[in-house]
């Protein structure tokens, strides 16, 4: 696969891959890009690389930049972002690699009203300048009680946002009062005008619900998405992926109903 595209400024990319993809972005004489460390697979002798505290926005002052980095920390990120200039008089190449099988998600902000709220861990790279930034909102049940890390990001800015995500991503758009309900891990990113919630499974009774707690699969909340807006999510999160694997490595049976109560039932049980 081979998807082709150009940001603002001249900046140009190229994806490759299938299932472990990479972005290739060519940078003009005195354009930059940022990432999330060790998101780095190759780059051009006239690429200069710089850690920066926070995420690499053009806010001002030490200060500033460790607010900045603080909110990341928050949503379990690294403080520091890392800074990939071009130097020199010629165009230049940097690349990306995605950190887990999946795909790469771009997104062009300019498109998008210049902000988009996605998971923490999907950003993978974008335009120097770019603002990333944890969301605090009214609904705080929603990073409390959401379940797999569910812990929003705000990233705001110019030109095209490189998203990363599990398995296959799949993009909604759901108009006025259209609702879509998703598994907590299985987000990926919404414009702002989306409105989302967490909420209990319910099954149409304190019975029904109990049982759908227990032997349903799907822990215990859903997020609900509301349109106007864009959704994408991703078929195969990382933290599921994960514990796949430890179900597989530890022989462990999967008929019990894994990610729910009775699956955390049957480990106390077990003693582990």
């Amino acid at each position: 696969m081979q998807e082709t595209g150009i940001q603002s400024a001249g900046i140009e990319y190229r994806i490759y891959g299938e299932e472990l993809q990479a972005v290739e972005i060519t940078l003009p004489p005195g354009e930059g890009v940022i990432a999330e460390p060790g998101a780095m697979l190759a780059m051009d002798s006239n690429i200069r690389m710089e850690a920066t505290l926070g995420d690499g926005s053009t806010s001002t002052g030490f200060f500033g930049k460790l607010g900045r980095a603080v909110k990341r920390a928050i949503s379990g990120e690294s403080l520091f972002v890392v800074t990939f200039e071009n130097t020199g008089y010629e165009k230049g190449k940097v690349v990306f690699a995605a950190p887990y099988p999946g795909r790469i998600l771009p997104v062009d902000l300019d498109k998008e009203g210049g902000e988009i709220i996605c998971q923490k861990g999907a950003f993978l790279c974008g335009r120097k300048g770019l603002s990333v930034d944890i969301v605090f909102t009214r609904k705080i049940g929603a990073g409390l009680f959401g379940g797999e890390g569910f812990i929003l990001q705000r990233i705001h800015g110019q030109g095209t946002v490189f998203l990363h995500a599990g398995g296959t991503i799949v993009e909604y758009q759901l108009s006025a009062g259209q609702t879509l309900y998703l598994d907590t891990g299985c987000l990926v990113a919404l414009t702002p005008q989306v409105d989302y919630s967490v909420e209990l499974i319910k099954g149409g009774g304190l019975g029904k619900t109990l049982k759908n707690i227990l032997f349903g699969g799907e822990g215990i909340f859903l997020v609900k998405l509301t349109g106007p807006g864009k959704v994408w999510i991703q078929t195969m999160p990382f933290a599921r992926l994960v514990e796949r694997i430890a179900g597989v490595v530890s022989g462990k049976s999967k008929s019990r109903g894994e990610g729910s109560i009775l699956g955390t039932i049957y480990d106390i049980a077990s003693g582990d």
